[in-house]
């Protein structure tokens, strides 16, 4: 059975309150049930830390262990090297997500510091981004 971990960032845990009209109504721990659902043959992990240093510590906890990781590290995307250099210390593929279109807001949500390190990056298909995202790490 393959294992992928599902790694959410800063404030992620706040999804189905905080600013509904980017992120949406439903929160992650329910979207997640109906994850663990659709792939009943995946072993499905779920971490979120609002600390940097919580989030490489769990990239290089299982980043030599499981098939995968689908990442979204929140604002960490456009700021944290470290973040990244922890997803290029490590051989398990990540996968980066974001629920909007990084491409469609600010300015400085347009660079990632993840993605030269990351096997892809899904953005802009709501909370789907992240089932688009364990589909690709099945098939690598």
């Amino acid at each position: 059975m393959k294992k992928i971990l599902v790694l959410n960032g800063p404030n992620l845990n706040l999804l189905g309150v905080r600013e509904k009209s980017i992120y949406g109504s439903q929160d992650f721990l329910s979207y997640f049930e109906e994850l663990k659902t659709r792939f009943s043959t995946v072993q499905l992990e779920y971490f979120q830390s609002n600390s940097e240093g919580r989030l490489i510590d769990k990239i290089h906890e299982v980043g030599f262990a499981y098939d995968g990781i689908v990442m979204n590290a929140g604002a960490y995307t456009h700021t944290s090297i470290a973040i990244g250099d922890a997803i290029a210390a490590v051989q398990t593929p990540v996968i980066e997500v974001h629920i909007s279109n990084v491409h469609q807001r600010e300015e400085f949500r347009h660079h990632s510091f993840l993605a030269k390190n990351c096997k892809g990056v899904i953005c802009g298909f709501g909370l789907d981004s992240y089932r688009l995202g364990i589909e690709a790490l099945l098939v690598l």
